[in-house]
């Protein structure tokens, strides 16, 4: 039999998601992909591979069963998961033996967390990428029931983790000024940065509300701005004055104004905010925007050489026996002296 994985439990938002589809906003499609794409490169980090897909679930995971010894990785918001009964760390990676059951649960903070597999999970390619786009009708969810081909594995270590800065329960968003912010009273556009908002209940792969604690935003005329391209980012305001975030697959014109876009190094952190979470804005320059972005993709590039050990008691290891114990050996005849 193949590698695969199969589903036996689905949690309602599960999607197979990359990198996307950058370059097809001409023809009226976003870039789309993976929400947190952070995560994504902390499992290609755990496992040490590139541009593989992953298992995207959430607010909940699944149950699910491997045809073979697979290495699997963990990233993104933490949920409760074990293997066969034992708990797994999150942000980490693991062996999931053949036939063994990995159970995710809730998560316990965040909204989206990752499954990856050694291999990744193989799927038809749609105009380049494998990701399912809900919104444009490409690819469709995982359900119980399905079988996730995986590819081949070019195998390596697992027991590893990532130490990962909390961007799970909300927290400041840096902006930069949008294309209609000069149209925005300045009185508003210096509440932005000084009041604090709460992530609403409403949010999806589209985008995420978020209400303020004072009176809502608005500009004299607003709702009939025209029509213009959409940023991955950009804070639109919508006819209730409350702050729209758009995300992964948002429209790609639009009418309603912005005030203001969320920098890239900060969209894991919107993504991942869950329904109450507090969240700040704060306007930074575009040369800081531009510092930051490199900061990221060097901290990105770093990930690899910042994976160490799990370090487990033997007790805990219920396979101890088909892990390499040592990295040399003795012939047993040779003496220090």
């Amino acid at each position: 039999m193949s590698r695969a994985l199969f589903v036996h439990r689905a949690g309602p938002a599960l999607t197979l998601q990359d990198d996307g589809r950058p370059g097809w906003i001409t023809y009226g499609l976003s870039r789309g992909g993976a929400m947190d794409r952070l995560a994504l490169a902390e499992g290609r980090a755990l496992l040490g591979q590139k541009g593989s897909v992953a298992l995207e679930m959430g607010g909940m995971g699944g149950l699910f069963e491997a045809t073979e010894d697979l290495r699997i990785a963990l990233t993104g918001a933490p949920m409760r998961a074990t293997i066969d009964g034992a708990p797994l760390l999150w942000h980490a990676s693991h062996l999931l033996p053949r036939g063994a059951t990995l159970d995710i649960g809730p998560a316990t903070s965040g909204a989206y967390g990752y499954l990856h597999v050694g291999g990744g999970f193989e799927g038809p390619e749609l105009l380049g990428a494998v990701s399912a786009h809900l919104t444009a009708g490409l690819g469709r969810a995982v359900e119980a029931g399905a079988r996730l081909p995986v590819g081949p594995d070019r195998g390596g270590a697992t027991g590893r983790k990532l130490p990962v800065e909390d961007r799970f329960g909300g927290g400041t968003l840096r902006v930069v000024a949008s294309l209609q912010t000069a149209l925005f009273p300045e009185d508003q556009r210096d509440r932005f940065a000084e009041e604090g908002f709460t992530r609403d209940n409403r949010a999806n792969r589209m985008g995420v509300k978020v209400n303020p604690d004072g009176p809502g935003y608005g500009v004299e005329g607003g709702l009939s701005v025209v029509s213009e391209v959409i940023a991955l980012g950009d804070i639109q305001m919508t006819g209730d004055g409350a702050p729209f975030v758009l995300l992964a697959e948002c429209q790609t014109t639009g009418g309603y104004p912005r005030l203001a876009t969320v920098i890239p190094a900060d969209l894991p952190r919107i993504a991942q905010a869950p329904a109450g979470a507090r969240l700040r804005f704060r306007w930074i320059s575009l040369d800081e925007a531009l510092a930051a972005e490199v900061t990221r993709r060097r901290l990105e590039a770093e990930l690899s050489r910042r994976a160490v050990p799990v370090v487990r008691h033997p007790a805990d290891v219920p396979d101890l026996l088909s892990h390499k114990l040592v990295s040399g050996f003795s012939s047993g005849d040779h003496h220090d002296h």
